[in-house]
């Protein structure tokens, strides 16, 4: 890739770039916060699945990112991520599959816990311990 110094903010907003283009993912474009967010999503998560982390073999872009995650039932998904929610477009890491029409769901956390009764349960404890904790910090 070729590095730039064009400050992405001078540019018009009709540059008119095409979308497979190179010019996709430059530094500082909006390109990063798709991956931004998929990173956040893992974050999130990451303690209760088995493995969870953005994809770098499939291309992000401007308006997507995909996560492989493996669930603590050792199933492994490819997710897409986009404006429109997280998707199941594949049964395995680094795939998507064209014929899966999986729905959206909101929040990774609606997701996981239509994949995963373990994901539901360690999310659950986890929930419960930290309400505790509140608890006992409310009536220190």
């Amino acid at each position: 890739r070729m590095e730039t110094d064009c400050n992405p903010m001078e540019l018009p907003d009709n540059a008119g770039f095409e979308e497979d283009s190179d010019y996709t993912d430059f530094e500082g474009t909006e390109v990063k916060d798709m991956r931004l967010e998929a990173e956040a999503v893992v974050n999130d998560v990451l303690f209760a699945v088995s493995n969870m982390f953005v994809s770098k073999t499939l291309p992000c872009a401007e308006d997507v990112a995909y996560i492989n995650v493996e669930t603590r039932e050792r199933n492994r998904y490819c997710l897409e991520l986009t404006e429109a929610g997280l998707r199941v477009v594949a049964y395995d890491f680094d795939k998507t599959d064209d014929r899966l029409q999986t729905p959206y769901h909101e929040t990774v956390y609606s997701l996981l816990d239509s994949l995963s009764p373990a994901y539901r349960e360690v999310f659950g404890n986890a929930l419960l311990q930290r309400l505790e904790a509140l608890k006992k910090e409310s009536q220190s």
